[in-house]
């Protein structure tokens, strides 16, 4: 049975900043609080709050310790997070051959035309 398009869109990594965290930590393998922060453009909170949305997924470990008397945020991907990361590429990729197999059909009915005036 077909599951949809949407198969594999997960909800934790779908948010914009989710999604960032993830690709980063998978690409560099682990990242401090800050570095994610500033790569991000997120405040404390708002970077905290997907932090630990992700956490609770088990998406990402997260480490706290101190170097030099100042606290230290690390972050990494688990392997249940690369995994959940590639298997969310996958479905979007998927979804963009189904769009780009579309075009070849030519406008549909009541489709906006892409092109500007």
């Amino acid at each position: 049975m077909d599951e949809g398009i949407l198969h594999g869109i997960d909800d934790t990594i779908h948010a914009k900043a989710r999604l960032g965290i993830m690709c980063i930590l998978v690409a560099q393998k682990s990242a401090t609080f800050t570095a994610l922060k500033d790569a991000l453009g997120l405040t404390d909170g708002n970077l905290g709050s997907h932090v630990q949305a992700l956490e609770d997924a088990g998406y990402i470990t997260v480490r706290k310790d101190f170097v030099k008397r100042r606290p230290r945020t690390t972050c990494q991907a688990t392997p249940a997070g690369r995994s959940a990361l590639l298997a969310y590429v996958d479905a979007l990729e998927r979804m963009f051959q189904a769009v780009r197999a579309g075009e070849d059909d030519g406008p549909r009915t009541g489709a906006r035309d892409p092109t500007p005036p």
